[in-house]
């Protein structure tokens, strides 16, 4: 499971832009994973993919919130 975050800042410092994928979630889900590789916390990729795969897609949507800046 992920780290507690009481102040509703990601968990990394990765920025994404999520327009133009047009609501594909494997592209969402690639997208934020390769960027939270090259953010200050790489070791939470796994965590976030066992995450934002574990329901729907919007549970994904809120997991990608959860780990990165969407914009």
């Amino acid at each position: 499971m992920t780290q507690a975050n009481d102040n509703n800042a990601p968990l990394t410092d990765a920025v994404v832009v999520l327009t133009g994928t047009d609501g594909n979630a494997f592209a969402i889900l690639g997208k934020v994973r390769r960027a939270i590789q090259k953010s200050n916390h790489p070791e939470l990729a796994d965590a976030f993919m066992t995450d934002a795969t574990s329901g729907d897609y919007d549970q994904l949507l809120v997991t990608c919130f959860r780990y990165v800046t969407v914009e």
